[in-house]
């Protein structure tokens, strides 16, 4: 029987993905006083922050300046969840920069849920008026094009197999594989560029479409000592047990692994629940990767913060060197191929929480942590694993403008250089990092500058009307590794909203407002108002 179809809607901007791309480009929308439909493929916007249960991977000076407003709203909202409903020691109630988990990877790490919580209080004021419609549930199966431009967009309700066509003048793919791009035949590139395209030093010699990073199903743990929460033996624990890349110092689930800067073999080590105050925390990516000791890396929940036997254990997320999967291509091999890698994703997941509990070395000499317990509730999932994998290569559009190797690499252009772009509509700054691939490549993680974000980045070079509103901006596989992090994610949404409806209003196309210095002028005094910083300070790269 043919599917039920529901009547077609119609809106100012359609944000296709409601990751934190596609959550900012819904909010610059309707600031402006426009309509937006907002698509989300889980029951929960969020994305990396939230469905994947990434904690924000941020440069070292998110405190002061680098982020739009917004984005450091968001930031102080969390923090503030925190302060209001849970019981936090006076001394962590009076820290201004309050880390919730005390992990070494960003500056806040923080539970999955509480973000989701906050960033559905930033959209519920344009719900309640009516500007936002939000579609959980639902992804896109059919694009509509009409020579240049994309008229609409067919999404399918996953619960209930109902389809809905949402016509919109503006149309943004923020999803986390550049969904849209493919459906809607939309120019775009995929994997490894070969290096004579960019003549970048660490692109391949031939083009790799499917040589993609690795992606990560990842989960939270609590440990509970004298408790036994082994579950049963996951099915492909056997192979998982026994895999040894060739790039790697020893097996996949063990905690030698390489470090990803030098690639030379690095112990990690896992102490849960350690002893040590957590307001001492630094977390600062420059100085340090704070990847060696895993039980802190990735904190979400630190019981020192609070008060007396308010929580018995941390709660820390695993998305470590042990469950990277790079085994098979999520994008571009075929539905089948995407639904293995996902299906071997999780259950390598499976394997290192089993591994974690039955045979990793204990410090005490002895092995296997049978009290770590899996958190369904911190996930919201049934099994304990993420809503969606953290997918950290997406499709990318070919772009007006490029970002490339000799844009943004310290080795290229020097700790104080990186190209200044006229049009800048915001910035960045993180490493080049790139995990192991599908194409069999080890970690490339080098030396990056704080970088400008482009609008020519943001252009297709032939489509008028669809924007990038995520990681599928005109990077390439190297540069990706820098710009595809939790505050350019959400800057790149917001300007993308923010674009879609100032050429509404000012009657204007994109490409326009780029090419016309007063049109730009005008579109760039519309992001300083919002707070969308454009350039940097005096920084150094590293």
């Amino acid at each position: 029987m043919p599917e039920p179809t529901s009547p077609p809607a119609e809106t100012d901007v359609l944000i296709v993905g409601g990751g934190l791309g596609g959550v900012a480009a819904a909010l610059a929308v309707c600031r402006a006083g426009r309509r937006a439909v907002l698509t989300e493929e889980t029951d929960w916007v969020g994305g990396q922050l939230t469905a994947q249960a990434v904690p924000p991977d941020e440069h070292p000076w998110i405190e002061q300046f680098g982020a739009t407003a917004s984005y450091r709203a968001l930031r102080g909202h969390i923090r503030d969840y925190y302060r209001r409903w849970y019981p936090l020691r006076s001394e962590a109630l009076a820290v201004a920069e309050l880390n919730p988990g005390a992990g070494r990877v960003s500056k806040l790490c923080h539970e999955p849920r509480v973000a989701l919580a906050v960033l559905e209080a930033m959209l519920a004021p344009h719900r309640a008026a009516g500007r936002l419609t939000v579609l959980t549930e639902h992804r896109p199966v059919v694009a509509e094009t009409e020579g240049d431009a994309v008229r609409a967009v067919t999404l399918l309700d996953t619960r209930g197999g109902v389809r809905r066509t949402v016509t919109a003048p503006y149309v943004l793919d923020a999803t986390e594989t550049g969904e849209l791009l493919e459906l809607a035949g939309v120019e775009h590139a995929l994997g490894a560029e070969a290096r004579a395209e960019f003549d970048e030093p660490h692109a391949p010699d031939e083009a790799q479409p499917l040589n993609q990073q690795g992606i990560t199903v990842c989960f939270a743990v609590s440990h509970h000592a004298g408790e036994d929460h082994v579950g049963d033996r996951p099915a492909d624990y056997d192979f998982w047990r026994s895999y040894r890349p060739e790039f790697w110092p020893g097996p996949l689930l063990g905690f030698t692994a390489p470090d990803p800067r030098t690639l030379e073999p690095v112990e990690r080590s896992f102490r849960p629940n350690p002893e040590s105050d957590p307001l001492v925390v630094a977390a600062d990516q420059s100085a340090d990767a704070g990847d060696k000791e895993l039980w802190g890396f990735r904190r979400i929940l630190a019981r020192g913060l609070h008060r007396p036997g308010a929580f018995d254990s941390d709660i820390t997320l695993v998305n470590w060197p042990l469950n990277d999967y790079w085994l098979k291509p999520l994008v571009g091999a075929g539905e089948e191929v995407a639904a293995e890698a996902l299906a071997g994703a999780r259950e390598l997941s499976r394997s290192v929480l089993y591994w974690l509990q039955t045979e990793a070395p204990r410090p005490d000499g002895g092995t296997g942590f049978p009290g770590l317990r899996i958190r369904p509730d911190v996930t919201g999932t049934p099994d304990g694993l993420a809503k969606s994998a953290y997918v950290r290569e997406s499709r990318r559009i070919k772009a007006v403008t490029t970002v490339t190797e000799h844009d943004v690499a310290i080795d290229l252009v020097g700790p104080y250089g990186g190209t200044r772009h006229r049009d800048s509509v915001g910035v960045g700054g993180y490493r080049i990092d790139l995990h192991p691939s599908t194409g069999g490549d080890d970690y490339i993680d080098i030396g990056s500058v704080p970088f400008e974000i482009p609008l020519g980045a943001l252009l297709p070079r032939r489509v008028g009307n669809l924007l990038p509103a995520g990681k599928n901006i005109g990077t390439t596989h190297i540069t990706n590794g820098c710009y595809r992090l939790h505050p350019v994610e959400w800057n790149v949404g917001e300007v993308a909203g923010a674009l879609a409806a100032h050429c509404l209003d000012a009657k204007v196309t994109p490409h326009q407002v780029r090419e016309e210095e007063q049109r730009f002028a005008d579109f760039a005094r519309v992001l300083d108002r919002a707070g969308v910083e454009r350039h940097w300070p005096d920084v150094r790269g590293y």
